[in-house]
């Protein structure tokens, strides 16, 4: 099947090895080679994070902590769960709360998708964008900011957000994305938005569409520190052995699979 929507996922796949974008998202080759070490205590807690999820979004749509708190049922569930039921989320009281919200947008020849965890629209007309991370390590801000989800999110907000504001468009610089960080509930990293920012990554993204689309090659990366926690490395004979913990500041896991979404589209 083509592919016919991108992602932060599979542009940053794409950013960090082409041919891990080619066997993921053109092939879909589910290739069983474990990402990290400890294999079962780190698939544990992935599945956490998925249930962390779960539990947030709950929350914001309404169901009263007491009824959710018992799902909390591992140390670090119940840990993050306390962080976030402690945490002043908001710098004053949204109007309007949208957890688990998908947009979409053309981004010939593809559509531009993107699932959040939280949008939150505050009363002075600015925008929030939440996700949570649930990261062992609290990566740096310089990181973030390169990050294609940092700036997919922010962009696709900028550009199909008007059915979240009475139907007016949303202005650059009426929005900020936010990392909170479960095991770092007080370290968020905020990061305000411009016009000029907007139309740099705009027209990024639109450059990358193109090259994605008449790409006849996908070379692998040369860099091959990043093939430690890639589940393809040993496809690619680039050693069997997975890598110990968690990367520094990566994130190779699948967050959400674009074909499946239901969309709001521009």
């Amino acid at each position: 099947m083509p592919l016919t929507t991108l992602s932060q996922s599979c542009l940053q796949d794409y950013a960090d090895c082409a041919q891990r974008f080619q066997l993921r998202w053109l092939e879909e080759l589910a290739y069983p080679a474990i990402e990290a070490e400890p294999a079962l205590e780190n698939e544990q807690h992935a599945l956490e994070g998925e249930r962390f999820h779960r539990l947030a979004q709950q929350s914001l749509l309404g169901i009263p902590p007491e009824k959710l708190t018992p799902l909390a049922n591992t140390p670090n569930l119940q840990r993050w769960w306390e962080h976030f039921l402690a945490a002043c989320l908001f710098p004053q009281p949204p109007q309007a709360l949208y957890p688990e919200i998908s947009l979409s947008a053309p981004l010939p020849p593809y559509r531009l998708v993107a699932k959040f965890d939280l949008i939150a629209r505050l009363p002075d007309g600015n925008f929030l964008i939440y996700d949570w991370k649930t990261y062992r390590k609290r990566p740096r801000n310089e990181f973030l900011a390169i990050r294609w989800q940092t700036r997919v999110y922010r962009a696709l907000l900028a550009r199909a957000g008007h059915c979240l504001n009475q139907g007016q468009a949303i202005a650059p610089e009426q929005i900020t994305m936010v990392y909170w960080f479960a095991d770092f509930p007080t370290e968020s990293a905020f990061f305000p938005y411009t016009t000029a920012q907007y139309h740099r990554d705009w027209d990024a993204l639109q450059t990358l569409a193109a090259e994605i689309s008449s790409a006849s090659a996908f070379p692998r990366t040369e860099d091959e520190q990043k093939c430690t926690w890639c589940i393809y490395r040993s496809y690619c004979n680039r050693g069997i052995q997975a890598g110990s913990g968690e990367p520094e500041e990566a994130d190779f896991q699948t967050e959400f699979d674009p074909e499946q979404i239901g969309e709001i589209a521009f």
